[in-house]
Formats: structure tokens, C-alpha cells, sequence
């Protein structure tokens, strides 16, 4: 997430209340989250185990919990709370924005676009030429959605990340601030759920289809004509590369990557990244052939035993 304007290093942390190491003119240009962050941004890290991976990512500003030594070229926030303060800038920079209409009137709408009854159409969202959305969609703050694309009734766009930090007294949420792009020509079935970024975008390629009930987590990258069934559940922080399909009731971790033109049979756990070109099955997932090798020779244990009796 950029800042409207460039702030200098002081006015960051006068606006956080805490300790700077570096030049108090130094710019900073936003905030993100580490996989995607960029020179000028700012991230966090709160557990010495993420430190040297903080410090020598792209950002350029790092808010932590430790005085260390500042590598050259950046600037340190020092808080007793980063994940709180980071939090703060998410609020400052994209606070909430109450709405009382349907349609908001900061929404850009293109041209031959319906939107049916009882949907909502949030601040500063826009919406290419020629989409088609049924009744019930929700589309929160800042959606961008390309031209040509249809979504079926009940879907929402841009709930928050499931992203929390466990407290003494219990979970705090990191605030998500982040967007949802859906590109030209996609396809978005009845029920479903595609969670924004944190700071960044999720993001789902042109072309893509997705059935009803699909779960999409925040910064998952959905490559280009990728297909997807039915109650498939995608996790946060995933990429998934064009032309895959996953078939119903697939279900992934975080933070991984499938390969072009993979196919994931239903039912499979995507435990794992996985190249491109093969298709997987089982949980954990193994190329089918081979999984579907293991289930045969199971049932041939039984034959087995009697042998050997």
C-alpha cells in the first residue's frame, strides 16, 4: 500500500509516538507486508527468529521491537509493539469509511455494466464495462474489477485477512488494508469469498473461472485462465499460476506456489508447492499416478498376509 504523499522518517514516527534510527528525512513511500514490499516501504517484525529476513528484505524501513544495527541504505522504527503500530498506519492511512448507500458515490462504473438489486458497491471501488453483478454481492472499499466479468449472487469481495496475533487475553487482527483486482473476463460463481490484501492485492488473473462457494485468502495471486471447483479453499499468500486447475474441495496452505498448468484432483491437501504440468492427488499431495499406484498396492496387503500365513 503507497501513501498519497512521501513522508519523511520523523513525521512516521511522531504519527507512531516511538524511537527512529536514521535520517529524519529519509522518505518512506507506504507500507507492506514482506513478500511483496518494495524500496520506500516500511515493514514489521516482532520476533527475533524474522530479524535478518526483515532487515535485508526491499523495504527500506523496518518497525521492530530491538535496537540493532541499521543496514545501509535504511532507517529503523523502534516500537514496543509493531504489529499495534502497524496496525496504527493502516487505520491513519486507510481508515474506515461509513457508507448509507447501495452504490457509493466515489464508485467508478463503466459502461453496459448491471448491477442487480440488494448489492453493495463500496468507496472507491471500479468496475470495468459490461460486468454482470447479481443480486446480494458485496464489493468492499477499493475493489478494482476489469471489464467483462461476472459474479453470481451472494459473493463477497474484500472481507478482511484471517490474520491474527495471540495475546495474553486473546487475538488481536492485523487490520487489512490491502485491495482485491479481479481482471478482465473472469468468472465468479454464487458464494463466494475472495479476502483483500493486507497491504497488497488479491489478486485473480484474466480469464479465470471459479465455481460457487470458493474461498480465496488475502494475497493470493490467481494466475490467467485458471479454473477452480467447488468449495476449493485457497489460502493466504498463495500463487497459483496460469492455465491450473484445482477440482473440488482442494484445500491449501499458505505461502505456496502451484505450477503452470497443474491439475489438482478433488479432495487433494496442497501441502506443498507443486511444478507445473502434472496433476496431484491425496493428502499429503503426490503425483497422481504414483498415489494412485500406493492405493492399489494397499489393497493387495490383505492378500499379502493371507500368503504368508
Amino acid at each position: 500500500m503507497k501513501f498519497p504523499k512521501v513522508h519523511s522518517l520523523e513525521e512516521i514516527a511522531n504519527l507512531l509516538n516511538c524511537e527512529f534510527i536514521g535520517d529524519k528525512d529519509f522518505d518512506v513511500l507506504g507500507m507492506n507486508e514482506i513478500h511483496v514490499v518494495e524500496p520506500g516501504d516500511i515493514v514489521f517484525v516482532d520476533h527475533p527468529k524474522y530479524y535478518d529476513k526483515a532487515l535485508q528484505s526491499a523495504a527500506t524501513i523496518v518497525l521492530i521491537n530491538k535496537k540493532v544495527d541499521c543496514p545501509e541504505g535504511k532507517a529503523l522504527l523502534i516500537s514496543d509493539d509493531p504489529f499495534r503500530d502497524f496496525n496504527t498506519l493502516t487505520k491513519h492511512f486507510r481508515p474506515f469509511q461509513f457508507a448509507n448507500v447501495a452504490i457509493a458515490p466515489s464508485a467508478k462504473i463503466g459502461e453496459g455494466t448491471v448491477i442487480q438489486p440488494n448489492s453493495f458497491v463500496g468507496n472507491h471501488v471500479t468496475i470495468g464495462k459490461n460486468c454482470l453483478i447479481h443480486s446480494n454481492v458485496s464489493i468492499y472499499d477499493h475493489t478494482v474489477i476489469g471489464d467483462n466479468v461476472i459474479i453470481h449472487a451472494g459473493t463477497i469481495l474484500g472481507a478482511d485477512a484471517f490474520y491474527y496475533k495471540k495475546r495474553p487475553d486473546g487475538f488481536d487482527q492485523l487490520i487489512s488494508g490491502g485491495r482485491v483486482v479481479v481482471e478482465n473476463n473472469v468468472g465468479i460463481g454464487a458464494l463466494c469469498t475472495i479476502d483483500k490484501g493486507v497491504t497488497g492485492d488479491t489478486t485473480i488473473g484474466e480469464g479465470t473461472k471459479l465455481d460457487n462457494q470458493v474461498h480465496v485468502g488475502h494475497d493470493t495471486v490467481i494466475g490467467k485462465k485458471c479454473l477452480i471447483a467447488s468449495q476449493t479453499g485457497i489460502a493466504g499468500c498463495v500463487i497459483i499460476e496460469d492455465e491450473v486447475t484445482l477440482w473440488g474441495q482442494v484445500g491449501t496452505t499458505s505461502g505456496i506456489t502451484i505450477g503452470a498448468k497443474a491439475v489438482i484432483m478433488g479432495q487433494t491437501g496442497v501441502t506443498k508447492s507443486v511444478e507445473g504440468g502434472k496433476s496431484y492427488f491425496g493428502t499429503p499431495i503426490e503425483e497422481s499416478r504414483e498415489k494412485l499406484k500406493q492405493l492399489a498396492n494397499i489393497k493387495k496387503i490383505p492378500e499379502i498376509l493371507n500368503k504368508l500365513k
